[in-house]
C-alpha cells in the first residue's frame, strides 16, 4: 500500500512539474514526464499515462489559437505523417524492448535540449516546405512511435517556419494533439495498450492542468529565458543518463 502511495505521488508531481514547465514554455510536458517516468516506470506504461494530459493540455493550447483552419490547411501533409510514422516507430516501443527505448528517449532528449541550447533561429524557405513538411512529420512520427516523445524534429521545423508566437503555439498544439493520438492509435492496434494505466492517465489530466495554470501566471515574472535555459540543461542531463543506463547496467 505505501508502495502504491508513493507510485501515485511521484506521478501526480511528475505530471503538476510537466504541467508547470508547458504553463511556462509553452511546450515540454511529453518531453518531461516521459523523461522522469522512464526512470519510474517500463516506456510502454509511461507512454500511456501520458495520453490523456498530453491530449488535454495540447487541445486546450490548439483552440485558444487564431487561425485553426490555415494552419490545418498549411500543415496537413506533416500532420498525415506524422501519424503514419507513429505506427511504423511504435513497433519498437510495442516490442517491450525496454533497453533499446530507454536509449532512444535518451538521445532524444539530448538531442533536443542540446540543439535548443546551441542552435541559432533558422528559416525554412517557403519552396522548401511543400516537401520539408511531410519528411519532418515522418521523422517525427518515428521518434514519437519509438519513444513516445513529440519533440523532434517537429518543434525545431516549426519554430523555423516564421510563424507568429500566438500562431507558433497553436501549430505546437496543433502537432502534439495528432501525436497524442496517433500513439494512442498505435499502441491500441498493437494490442499493447496498458488498460491498467488509462484510469492513472485520466486522473493525472488533474494536475498536469494545475502545474500548467500555475505556469502560466507565473509567467511574466520570472525570466523566461533564464528559466528555460536551467530547464534544457536538466532535460541535457536527464537524456544522457537515460541513454547510458541500459548500457552501463551490462
Amino acid at each position: 500500500m505505501e508502495q502504491i502511495n508513493f507510485t501515485t505521488v511521484t506521478i501526480a508531481v511528475i505530471f503538476f512539474v510537466a504541467g508547470f514547465v508547458k504553463g511556462v514554455t509553452g511546450m515540454g510536458l511529453p518531453t518531461v514526464a516521459m523523461g522522469a517516468l522512464g526512470a519510474l516506470l517500463n516506456p510502454l506504461t509511461a507512454a500511456a499515462l501520458l495520453l490523456a494530459p498530453s491530449f488535454v493540455t495540447n487541445v486546450w493550447q490548439l483552440l485558444v489559437g487564431p487561425r485553426f483552419g490555415a494552419l490545418l490547411l498549411r500543415l496537413w501533409p506533416m500532420m498525415a505523417m506524422i501519424v503514419i510514422g507513429t505506427l511504423a516507430g511504435s513497433t519498437l516501443l510495442a516490442g517491450g524492448n525496454a533497453g533499446r527505448t530507454t536509449i532512444a528517449l535518451g538521445l532524444a532528449l539530448v538531442f533536443y535540449s542540446g540543439y535548443t541550447l546551441l542552435a541559432h533561429q533558422h528559416r525554412v524557405p517557403s519552396h522548401w516546405q511543400p516537401w520539408a513538411s511531410p519528411l519532418v512529420g515522418l521523422a517525427t512520427g518515428v521518434m514519437t512511435g519509438a519513444t513516445g516523445v513529440f519533440v523532434i524534429p517537429a518543434v525545431p521545423y516549426l519554430q523555423a517556419l516564421g510563424f507568429e508566437r500566438d500562431e507558433l503555439v497553436q501549430a505546437l498544439g496543433l502537432s502534439f494533439s495528432i501525436s497524442t493520438i496517433a500513439l494512442a492509435i498505435a499502441l491500441f492496434s498493437h494490442g499493447t495498450l496498458p488498460i491498467s494505466a488509462l484510469t492513472t492517465s485520466v486522473l493525472a489530466v488533474i494536475p498536469a492542468l494545475v502545474g500548467m495554470v500555475a505556469g502560466q501566471a507565473i509567467r511574466t515574472r520570472i525570466s523566461q529565458d533564464v528559466f528555460r535555459r536551467g530547464f534544457l540543461v536538466c532535460l541535457l542531463i536527464l537524456g544522457l543518463e537515460m541513454a547510458l543506463r541500459p548500457l552501463l547496467s551490462q
